[in-house]
């Protein structure tokens, strides 16, 4: 007799680990590939994150922290938002938690029931929807496109809510995993305050801070204190395999989030928050990486479209170009296979993003290094002659 297994694991895949397995395989066998794939810094940790964790390493037990972690990164981020925002933020409302991830988990759960409707706008991160399904979470996708710089903005939602669909919640983010493309202050205080008078829990995904070019980002906590902000020490701080991030949460979920955690968690991993404490003093080396990134986007937004690649998001922040690849292919995922197989250039279809219309997009990242990207350019130039 066949075992049970559960449908909550019936979720799509990450498409772009699958892409990178297969990246790796290729220079496993011998092969240069240059990678474009995945959104993570071609940077390791900061100097002296990695200078504090050696010199705790040999001091310190290292063990179970608060679930909620060590008071003094709490205090730390909390100062984060005076000095980066100018607003003030009690570190009683900061959660440390096992990076971004962890933090979506844990304010999904304390914020939705199972049936709950939540809605994102696509094209959007994927996991967003795949673990809202997991955790029995109705996803309401909302399409966006260009007309609106691929963000959801208040008019949008507006209408959706107009046609009749109730909401329990939304998440946002900006800037945007694929598009790069950002909320400027004002259509995001519209956006939390159409939230808040239809009572709607906005997740704001704030993770991408800090990699922004001439735009600024903004907080969803400057306008209201019932949002749930998510950031984490993977971007900007170069951090990924850390997993530490953290989360700013209202005062009516903090209970439940803690229990949550405490169950879930346990706690953040203590070596990271000991190296996360230390990466906010290391701006100068953090800044230097946002600079490389700015010349990486600067050289694609050039070279993209002399390679045949004309139909791009604005990438405001982050490190993403989300390209529209409709005149070329209609099945970005085979696409993007064969781009592999004959350039040996990794990037991202567009399905991994958006279920629906994700076939005629893709992703590249220019997290790398700069001469990775002008290689890239390159190659691609010629291929596609």
């Amino acid at each position: 007799m066949a075992l049970k297994v559960s449908s909550r694991g019936l979720v799509p895949p990450f498409i772009v680990m699958d892409v990178m397995r297969e990246a790796n395989a290729l220079e496993a066998a011998g092969e240069g590939v240059l990678h474009l794939e995945v959104g993570q810094p071609g940077t390791g940790a900061p100097a002296g994150a990695l200078a504090a964790v050696a010199a705790a390493v040999g001091e310190q037990r290292m063990g179970y922290t608060d679930a909620f972690g060590i008071p003094e990164l709490r205090e730390r981020i909390a100062r984060h938002y005076q000095g980066a925002y100018g607003i003030e933020v009690d570190a009683a409302n900061i959660v440390v938690t096992t990076g971004s991830s962890g933090a979506f988990v844990l304010s999904f759960l304390a914020a939705f029931d199972a049936g709950d409707r939540v809605a994102l706008a696509s094209p959007g991160y994927p996991a967003y929807r795949n673990i809202l399904t997991a955790l029995g979470i109705e996803v309401v996708d909302i399409a966006v496109g260009a007309d609106t710089n691929f963000q959801l903005t208040a008019p949008v939602l507006e209408a959706v809510l107009e046609a009749g669909d109730a909401l329990d919640g939304l998440i946002v983010a900006s800037p945007s995993n694929p598009t790069g493309t950002m909320l400027r202050p004002q259509e995001l205080q519209a956006l939390v305050g159409l939230c808040d008078a239809r009572g709607i829990r906005l997740i704001s995904d704030e993770i991408y801070h800090g990699i922004t070019y001439g735009v600024e980002a903004e907080t969803a906590w400057r306008y209201s204190r019932d949002a749930v902000v998510i950031n984490s020490f993977s971007k900007y701080y170069s951090m990924t395999g850390w997993r530490l991030g953290w989360m700013v949460l209202p005062d009516d979920l903090l209970r439940a989030v803690e229990c949550l955690g405490q169950n879930l968690f346990i706690s953040p991993p203590a070596v990271s928050q000991v190296a996360g404490l230390a990466a906010f003093e290391c701006t100068e080396e953090l800044d230097a990486n946002v600079r490389r990134y700015a010349e990486n986007r600067a050289l694609l937004l050039d070279q993209l479209p002399k390679a045949g690649f004309r139909e791009l998001a604005s990438a405001d922040g982050a490190f993403y170009i989300y390209a529209d690849v409709g005149h070329l292919t209609n099945d970005s995922a085979d696409f993007c296979r064969r781009m592999l197989e004959e350039t040996h250039i990794a990037a991202t279809p567009g399905t991994d993003f958006d279920p629906t219309r994700g076939h005629r997009y893709m992703r590249f990242s220019f997290s790398g290094e700069t001469e990775v990207m002008a290689a890239a350019a390159e190659r691609l130039r010629a291929w596609l002659d």
